[in-house]
């Protein structure tokens, strides 16, 4: 899997063809994972050099149009100043301004891309309740599984909180436990009280079923869509 570098804008040779050619074979990487539909880890960072380079342009402007400016002409019956800034862009910072122009219309290009796959896994899912639920949701286990398929994967799961002065934000932390035979015999039910038995860390866990009705990579992107959308569930349910 080809990655990357955080700083790839600004490290390295400055040459537009260059720039490009190492954007486009890390995106091509990319849409070769999307076209199996595997999203993750390249869905992440996606969003991640998104950010970086959108930032990167505005801290540029910004830093552009408060930088000092000197008066070049002034005409003084019609009242009119011209200002040119103190600093101009010199041949590295164009060659990195077009790089700059083209990677973001690449980046959203393929984030439309990841986008698109990331809402059609997460409408196939289903997330229902298992037994009495506790008081506190946010310990205890999800059942993972594909329609019509009798493989289940367990997972213990965690949710924490993290705040800051503006936000508040839920994370996810899961640990796989098992794969059992969900069969007709075998309710989700049963299969909640036998993991209760071997595993009696909580008494009355929080216990979910996430069904995909789309077959495709576990560990890729069922999973991680899976989990950020138990995170929505239960925020809707406090």
């Amino acid at each position: 899997m080809k990655t990357l570098s955080n700083n790839w804008l600004t490290e390295g040779l400055t040459d537009f063809e260059y720039k490009k050619y190492v954007l486009l074979a890390y995106l091509q990487d990319v849409n070769a994972s999307f076209s199996q539909a595997k999203l993750y880890p390249h869905f992440s960072e996606l969003i991640f050099h998104y950010k970086n380079a959108m930032s990167f342009k505005n801290s540029k402007k910004n830093l552009s149009l408060n930088f000092p400016k000197q008066l070049s002409k002034a005409d003084f019956e019609s009242f009119v100043m011209d200002y040119q800034a103190v600093i101009s862009d010199d041949s590295t910072m164009n060659i990195i301004n077009q790089v700059l122009e083209f990677a973001i219309e690449a980046f959203s290009k393929t984030l439309a891309d990841g986008s698109s796959i990331y809402q059609t896994v997460e409408g196939s899912l289903n997330i229902e309740p298992i037994g009495l639920m506790p008081l506190r949701n946010d310990e205890g286990y999800f059942f993972l599984k594909f329609d019509n398929e009798p493989d289940t994967r367990v997972y213990r799961f965690q949710v924490t909180i993290f705040e800051n002065a503006e936000e508040k934000y839920r994370g996810i932390h899961t640990e796989y436990i098992d794969t059992v035979q969900k069969r007709v015999s075998n309710t989700f039910e049963s299969l909640k009280l036998d993991i209760i038995k071997r595993y009696a860390v909580l008494p009355n866990p929080a216990t979910f079923y996430v069904e995909s009705k789309l077959k495709c990579a576990i560990e890729e992107t069922v999973l991680p869509i899976a989990k950020r959308a138990l995170v929505k569930h239960l925020a809707d349910a406090a």
